[in-house]
């Protein structure tokens, strides 16, 4: 029994999420793995700092230590110097505190060395682990930046299969009726082709009448009578009678010297 709601569980969680995956707006999807990578990246980046903070510190640490490590070992050389220069003078209590405080500054130089060895070995695993955390987020900034150009790429693909979704669907909808009241585009083309035939053939008729020839004789009475009126007003003015270029005489060839035939 609990085998069989186990499988009823997983059973409906799929089809549940078969379900939403096929109602989910892609374009919200996509932004949610790109929102998703860059907070990754940003989560990375800050990992690798704190890695690269560990390293500085080693090494500033390092740096510290060294410097201690050589202020020791002067400052027990020069205790060694001290006691010995004491000793050739005969001041034997000075030589003997000397020679303590040199004995202490070489305990205490043994000490620093101690320290500066484990504190070499530290940097050395900080600055590789430095190393390696710059290079994964350099890896992971190069697959981020794959991914945003991705993105690019997807949303324009996105936006041309909904605009083929909506030409599709126009194109379908050109040959078939939008209902049982409204007619095809191809009988609203034939409707519109028989009016305007009909039209032209009314135009056909209404030329052939009487009215049609009177209006033809008034125009061409107009026009003569604005030809000569045109005539009168050139010859008041002196000017010859206007001569289309179509009527003017061609012009002779010019003779050749001599009196022979043209070239």
């Amino acid at each position: 029994m609990l085998q069989l709601l186990r499988r009823i569980s997983r059973y409906i969680s799929a089809a549940l999420s078969g379900r939403f995956n096929e109602m989910a707006d892609p374009k919200v999807q996509l932004e949610q793995a790109i929102t998703e990578a860059q907070d990754q990246h940003r989560r990375l980046t800050e990992q690798a700092a704190n890695v690269i903070a560990n390293q500085k510190q080693a090494e500033l640490r390092l740096n510290r230590a060294m410097g201690e490590l050589e202020k020791v070992n002067g400052s027990a050389r020069q205790a060694v110097l001290m006691a010995d220069e004491a000793t050739r003078r005969g001041d034997a209590t000075k030589a003997a505190e000397y020679t303590r405080a040199a004995e202490a500054f070489a305990g205490r130089l043994i000490s620093v060395e101690k320290e500066v060895e484990s504190l070499k070995a530290m940097s050395l695993q900080t600055a590789q682990a430095s190393d390696q955390a710059k290079l994964a987020v350099a890896q992971n900034s190069t697959a981020l930046q794959k991914k945003l150009s991705e993105r690019q790429k997807l949303l324009s693909q996105l936006d041309q299969a909904k605009m083929q979704e909506q030409m599709n669907k126009a194109m379908s909808g050109l040959s078939q009726t939008v209902g049982q009241d409204v007619p095809s585009l191809e009988e609203v083309r034939d409707k519109i082709e028989q009016r305007y035939s009909k039209a032209l053939g009314h135009a056909e008729l209404q030329g052939q009448t009487v009215e049609t020839r009177m209006l033809e004789v008034e125009h061409a009475q107009m026009d003569s009578e604005a030809q000569a009126r045109l005539s009168q007003i050139r010859s008041q003015l002196g000017l010859g009678e206007a001569t289309s270029p179509a009527t003017e005489p061609a012009s002779e060839p010019d003779a050749q010297p001599g009196g022979g035939p043209p070239a």
